[in-house]
């Protein structure tokens, strides 16, 4: 079952297998990312998204923290939590990479356990890449 909020910028599946926290951790960098939250743009308080997203406030409040250690959400105290850096502002270049290598292990495993071939998968990306340009 999942459960988007209102604007439909975060949606967790309570149901499945990835945990709450890391999912609302994902959607969130996701939709920094993607430039549907940009800079400077104000996050729900940590209660009204927990309420939206009928989910344990503590696990919001964990996330929000945690977005704030690595510098993407600022909190200033009785205004509300922002948008602060763009996630590939954050860290050095060795950094960037070593994610980028672990996502792309995480990604084919995946891609592999649903049955597809190194091959498949990246026919697939060269072709959204080719649809990206256009």
């Amino acid at each position: 079952m999942t459960m988007p909020d209102p604007k439909g910028l975060f949606q967790i599946n309570v149901s499945g297998p990835m945990p709450i926290y890391a999912q609302l951790e994902r959607a969130i960098k996701l939709a920094v990312t993607t430039e549907t939250l940009r800079v400077g743009d104000q996050l729900p308080t940590v209660r009204q998204l927990a309420v939206e997203l009928r989910i344990n406030a503590n696990t919001v409040a964990k996330v929000y923290a945690e977005l704030e250690r690595v510098g993407i959400l600022e909190t200033k105290r009785g205004v509300g939590t922002f948008v602060r850096l763009h996630p590939g502002e954050i860290g050095t270049a060795r950094d960037r990479q070593a994610e980028l290598s672990a996502l792309t292990d995480r990604f084919l495993a995946e891609a592999g356990m649903l049955g597809f071939t190194f091959d498949q998968v990246l026919g697939y990306l060269t072709g959204e890449r080719k649809e990206e340009k256009r």
